[in-house]
């Protein structure tokens, strides 16, 4: 990453601070929905496995168009592709809207989905668009940030932007759930759609075009194994945020809301999905202040790999408290330190990457590691609500969890400790 260098300070900062301003906003509409989708299977006529895959379809739809919006972004650069990303994952919360006001009609019962809607079926394509969407929001902001930067401050802006996305999400939370106990699905999802077009608004005020594109081979989602052979580094970092994600997005996300609603967790005047949206909140923002102070603390340290190893193990011992202890202070303390965890991996993770990434690949690699991470959002939640309601109980489930998130300290931070090339001393050295 030579590029970076011809930015100053305060082009750093002027640039950093516009797309942390669109995701912010972004984030803030993907919370309010959240909270409320998870319950929606008797509203919408459907069984678990269709509930299910609503929570997936965004992940799936971003699964598939991550590497070709990487291609375009590296190919025409990360302004205007962002821009209209931001635009299409507005249209999804009013679709949801459309969904609850569709015709209670189901069109039969399809083997493993079970009872399939037309409200479902609009639910779904509404949850494709924004995952479209989101692909390019999401590799626009990394491209953006990486390619302003440099070893020595990346780091800080890195967890700059993902502590704006992350702080941007508490707030929808407890926004939807909130509104959902003392409003409507309806006015919940429709705030979402009006946070989601100040974001594309945002950034087409704000945001300049910092890189005007190269010639490069259009990439596919079956391309990514050739994007990383000879590449074990962005491998690992891509399992990484696999993992993180899988548990995060795809598993606490799709069942607290019913793991509240089980074990009779209340707070205040609030029901389940009010007690979730509460406690999903306070993970985030401490995931968000974490993402924060770690990211600097990564420009300091030697090797930004380092601070994987304390995250992964305070992931771990959250899912155990929630295994173990269903209460709801244990809740509290155990969505912290999942945060926590999060928070230091995921920022240091980008970061590596972001360092050992050449500036005309940027769209590419981030793919690679955004399909890694939505192969984990897309498969959570298809088993999540079958593995707490039907195969293993939410004691068992969780206790998985932790052991998966153990395994990384083997299986991403020991290598990625070991290989000297990451360190920030050699990169500056090249």
């Amino acid at each position: 990453m030579t590029a970076a260098e011809t930015f100053s300070d305060a082009e750093v900062r002027t640039v950093s601070l516009a797309v942390i301003a669109g995701i912010f906003f972004g984030g803030v509409a993907t919370g309010v929905a959240f909270p409320t989708l998870p319950l929606l299977d008797e509203e919408l006529l459907i069984g678990a496995v269709m509930l299910s895959l609503i929570l997936s379809a965004n992940r799936i739809a971003r699964l598939v168009m991550n590497t070709p919006a990487g291609t375009i972004i590296d190919r025409y650069g990360a302004r205007t592709p962002m821009i209209v990303g931001l635009y299409t994952q507005a249209l999804a919360p009013f679709g949801y809207i459309v969904g609850l006001l569709a015709p209670s009609y189901v069109f039969g019962t399809v083997p493993v989905l079970g009872a399939v809607s037309l409200p479902g079926v609009v639910f779904v394509l509404a949850r494709l668009f924004w995952g479209i969407g989101s692909a390019f929001v999401f590799l626009g902001a990394f491209a953006t940030v990486t390619y302003v930067t440099t070893s020595e401050n990346r780091g800080r802006w890195v967890g700059y932007m993902r502590g704006g996305q992350s702080l941007g999400f508490p707030t929808g939370l407890v926004v939807g759930g909130v509104m959902m106990d003392v409003a409507s699905m309806q006015a919940a999802f429709f705030v979402a759609g009006v946070l989601a077009l100040i974001a594309g608004t945002v950034a087409t005020l704000v945001l300049p075009e910092v890189h005007s594109g190269t010639e490069s081979e259009t990439a596919r989602l079956r391309d990514v194994p050739g994007l990383v052979w000879g590449r074990p580094t962005v491998l690992l970092i891509g399992f990484g945020n696999f993992t993180v994600q899988f548990l995060w997005g795809g598993i606490i996300l799709s069942t607290l809301a019913r793991y509240a609603n089980v074990y009779g967790l209340e707070l205040s005047l609030l029901g389940a999905a009010g007690v979730s949206g509460v406690v999903m909140g306070v993970g985030v923002i401490t995931s968000g202040v974490t993402t924060v102070v770690t990211g600097r603390i990564s420009d300091v340290i030697s090797d930004r790999s380092l601070l994987t190893v304390p995250a992964f193990g305070s992931m771990a011992a959250g899912f155990l408290i929630v295994a173990y202890v269903p209460v709801i202070e244990a809740l509290l303390l155990a969505i912290v330190l999942i945060g926590a965890g999060m928070g230091a991996a995921a920022p240091a993770l980008m970061a590596i990457l972001g360092d050992v990434t050449p500036g005309d690949e940027l769209g590419r690699m981030g793919s690679v590691y955004n399909v890694m991470g939505d192969v984990g959002l897309s498969l959570g939640p298809l088993v999540a609500i079958p593995a707490v309601d039907i195969w293993l109980g939410y004691q068992w489930t969780y206790v998985l969890c932790a052991a998966l998130v153990f395994s990384c300290l083997t299986l991403v931070s020991v290598p990625l400790v070991r290989n000297p090339d990451v360190s920030r001393d050699a990169i500056r050295a090249d």
